[in-house]
């Protein structure tokens, strides 16, 4: 899994589903160039270009008219799922351009159309489909779920999806609740034969994978998930109906769309630079105003979307940790983030922006937040730039005068990289927090809280006797977080009490 893992966390979850939509289509067309799917080659090429252009024209336009910046990816993305989702049609079947053509059209208008506070309710390819259903009395085939010889393309790429954004508990909910279903009201059947059916004949896998884990549709908090998955579980088995209507995946898809907003409403926030100051070596903090208040939690993370010319193949788009509190005075909203020397265009583009420069952001999320419960000791773990989720615990504590047990421990290769020490300065006098500096790179005298070399089961135990009694949380590269989950394992430290900062993308 190492290996899997370092091939993950050098490309962004967006990128990695384009590819893997990409895969589909070419084993697709060459099954079909070996009469091993019933689509001819041609066929599946002139219905993705034909969709292709239709999603590129309808979201060119509409992104001029609402004044929006036009998200490539996303254009491709929809497209293709459109594409192995709509049964292809040939040059000459003029009949069948209708259907293609209008499910596209909608998929890209629906994004702003349907949307509240410039953030999309709907999964684009499904709100399409649906609407084509209603209007034109046509229905997508899930063809690329149903065709054995793909299975494993489709098994294979999905679980690197769920792997890279770290969604099994939204996959299972969804895949227990459906095949519970699926068995409960097969009328009789096999239990075997109906979930058989499902895994072989059904887009089952596909939805699971591709649709239902839209970061931008889905709720930002465990617990919502799960219930969002179970929601959308029970409507995709095939005997769920209400009156005369039966639910298809992409209708069951659209309802638990409605539950996600509703549970959770989100929008997109259209941020200013406001000012840009130098943390530490490498590490720079941008601040933004926001055109309305972001309402978030400390700890949580959010996407931003930086239009720039000639992106790379990282994309527009990036997750990051917000650096500042819920309580900040002016209502900002701060990004710490580390430069390095072969940087993406996406970082290139951060560090271009000037004063009044406007970003966008949007999809608060994330579960690494302080535990209501205020009796919880707490033990933060962070390496380098992963200093930025608990920059916004911390400063959340000493605002609202919460005072805990907690203690720190901050990694850094050199002390020049040791970014917001005036915050921790700050928690030790106000409320009592202790924090502990390891710098590993350079020889520096041993002070009062610093300390040479790395962090490891000897300075947590030495640092923090009652660590068994404490809530970790660890923050900071893949690989970083990964050790130090092993190293608190071996001491003893339950896995309930171990917390890791996670968001589906990178830097």
């Amino acid at each position: 899994m190492a290996f899997v893992d370092n091939f993950l966390n050098r490309i962004t979850m967006y990128r990695l589903v384009l590819y893997y939509l990409l895969v589909l289509l070419v084993a697709a067309a060459v099954f079909g160039s070996l009469g091993l799917l019933p689509y001819h080659p041609v066929n599946l090429a002139f219905s993705a270009l034909l969709i292709l252009m239709t999603c590129w024209i309808v979201n060119f336009a509409f992104a001029k008219g609402f004044g929006a910046t036009p998200n490539t990816e996303s254009v491709y993305i929809t497209s293709l799922i459109l594409t192995l989702i709509i049964s292809p049609v040939s040059p000459t079947d003029y009949a069948g351009f209708g259907f293609l053509i209008f499910a596209a059209a909608w998929a890209m208008a629906s994004k702003y159309i349907f949307a509240i506070g410039n953030k999309h309710i709907f999964n684009p390819a499904a709100f399409g489909v649906v609407l084509g259903t209603f209007v034109l009395n046509q229905s997508a085939t899930w063809w690329v779920a149903g065709n054995l010889p793909l299975l494993f393309f489709v098994l294979v790429g999905g679980l690197l999806i769920v792997r890279k954004i770290r969604r099994f508990d939204l996959v299972l909910s969804f895949s227990v609740v459906a095949l519970l279903t699926v068995i409960l009201t097969s009328n009789g059947g096999s239990p075997v034969t109906a979930i058989t059916q499902t895994f072989i004949h059904s887009p089952f896998f596909f939805l699971a994978f591709v649709m239902l884990t839209e970061p931008l549709t889905m709720p930002p908090s465990r617990s919502l998930r799960i219930l969002y998955g179970a929601i959308v579980g029970f409507l995709f088995a095939p005997n769920i109906h209400l009156g005369s209507f039966y639910f298809a995946p992409e209708s069951a898809l659209l309802i638990g769309n409605i539950f996600a907003y509703l549970a959770s409403p989100k929008g997109r926030f259209i941020l200013t630079l406001v000012e840009r100051n130098k943390l530490a070596n490498g590490i720079y903090e941008f601040v933004f105003m926001p055109d309305r208040p972001v309402t978030f939690r400390p700890g949580q993370y959010i996407e931003w979307t930086l239009g720039h010319r000639f992106a790379d193949s990282r994309g527009n788009r990036r997750y990051f940790t917000i650096a500042s509190s819920p309580t900040e005075a002016d209502g900002s909203i701060r990004l710490g983030v580390k430069f390095y020397e072969h940087q993406s265009s996406f970082k290139r583009a951060l560090g271009m922006m000037r004063k009044y420069d406007t970003i966008s952001a949007s999809h608060v999320a994330g579960d690494f937040v302080l535990p209501r419960d205020k009796t919880k000791k707490l033990a933060l773990i962070a390496g380098g730039v992963g200093i930025t989720p608990f920059r916004s615990m911390v400063r959340y504590l000493i605002d609202t005068k919460d005072v805990r047990s907690v203690t720190l421990l901050y990694s850094n290769k050199m002390a020049d990289e040791i970014a917001y020490k005036d915050t921790f300065d700050d928690a030790a006098q106000k409320i009592g927090m202790k924090t502990i500096y390891a710098v590993t790179g350079n020889r520096l005298s041993v002070g009062q809280n610093i300390r040479t070399g790395t962090i490891d089961g000897a300075l947590i135990a030495n640092e923090i006797p009652d660590y068994r009694e404490r809530i970790f949380y660890i923050s900071g590269p893949h690989g970083m977080v990964d050790a130090f989950k092993k190293i608190l394992r071996d001491m003893g430290v339950s896995p309930y009490h171990i917390k890791t900062d996670y968001f589906p993308g990178f830097a």
